[in-house]
């Protein structure tokens, strides 16, 4: 019951959701709210990169495919300024090559997502990154 209550007044952290698909969006959001995180979303990589810079969100969850700028631009260009707290960075894609992987995590994302997900999934992948609700 304390545990209740306690969480009631724990401050939220901030996930920005950058995919081009806004059922992926939503879907993404219901869960890491569940996960106490308040969520912003972005449709392109530009949209991206401006709500990253203007909000400095705890997590990223990234598509690597988005319009306009991918999720390896958006990458580099979080590289190009990085804070002094940078965010975990979670990419997504619907591609399961360990070559894409392996690209992924050596531009800089923290851990790497397979589409299509499932609450389960993605609540492992921000608990191994730290984050529990």
């Amino acid at each position: 019951m304390l545990r209740q209550f306690a969480s009631k007044f724990t401050p939220k952290r901030l996930c920005l959701v950058a995919d081009r698909s806004l059922a992926i969006r939503k879907a993404a959001a219901s869960i890491l709210n569940d996960l106490r995180f308040q969520v912003t979303e972005a449709e392109t990589g530009h949209e991206a990169i401006t709500k990253y810079e203007q909000y400095r969100p705890d997590a990223v969850l990234l598509d690597r495919a988005m319009a306009e700028a991918d999720g390896f631009a958006f990458l580099r260009a979080l590289t190009e300024k990085i804070p002094a707290r940078a965010p975990k960075i979670i990419l997504c894609t619907a591609d399961r090559d360990a070559v894409h992987i392996a690209r992924a995590i050596g531009a800089g994302a923290d851990e790497y997502l397979v589409k299509p997900f499932d609450r389960a999934t993605l609540t492992a992948k921000f608990e191994k990154l730290g984050f529990t609700a």
